[in-house]
């Protein structure tokens, strides 16, 4: 059992500027729950043998106020491109089957909603990342760049637990509709990264 994935991300969830969860997951949310789309672009990888450049997933969750109370609600889109083989071993990494940084996570799920799928676009254009998943998902974040800095460098969260990376970049969302496994939602704040490394 060896994979090995490289991509961007980019997430948008329901909490206010900045999500405490991203702080840390047993700091409660801004609301009785969090929920989140985590969007990931594979720009390189392969899953025991199996190449799946080019590919994307994304997760939708509903977890309580204190994400590590556990009993998350979560849904899973696999890209429409991939072909039966592929798509099965996304969700073997994804679900954390395939140990790796989701499987940390996986003790926190309580409901498995299911597995679509669907055309999953992102868009990268400097500060903006733009995602749409079929009809369920149309979000748009930009990264924040602090008052002051010349260099138009956006602010990133260091050290944190995240299973994208521990040095994420702080964004909101300019705009946002997520309805997809029964979780409706409207983004106000985000993440992103240029480069997600999982291996395992």
């Amino acid at each position: 059992m060896s994979w090995s994935l490289k991509g961007s991300y980019v997430e948008t969830c329901s909490c206010d500027l900045i999500c405490p969860c991203n702080a840390s997951f047993d700091h409660g949310a801004t609301y009785d729950f969090c929920r989140v789309v985590l969007v990931f672009d594979i720009r390189e990888g392969e899953i025991e043998g199996t190449d799946i450049a080019g590919l994307k997933v994304a997760a939708v969750a509903d977890t309580p106020k204190v994400m590590t109370d556990g009993n998350w609600r979560l849904g899973m889109f696999v890209d429409e491109q991939a072909s039966d083989e592929q798509a099965d071993k996304l969700v073997q990494v994804f679900s954390g089957g395939l140990g790796g940084p989701m499987a940390a996570l996986a003790p926190l799920i309580g409901e498995m909603l299911g597995v679509e799928r669907a055309a999953i676009e992102v868009e990268d254009d400097g500060l903006r990342h733009s995602v749409r998943i079929g009809d369920a998902v149309d979000f748009e974040i930009e990264d924040i760049v602090p008052f002051g800095i010349e260099t138009g460098e956006p602010i990133r969260f260091s050290g944190m637990f995240h299973p994208a990376g521990s040095d994420l970049t702080i964004a909101e969302a300019t705009r946002s509709r997520i309805d997809a496994f029964g979780i409706a939602y409207d983004g106000k704040t985000g993440l992103s990264t240029s480069e997600f490394s999982w291996a395992a």
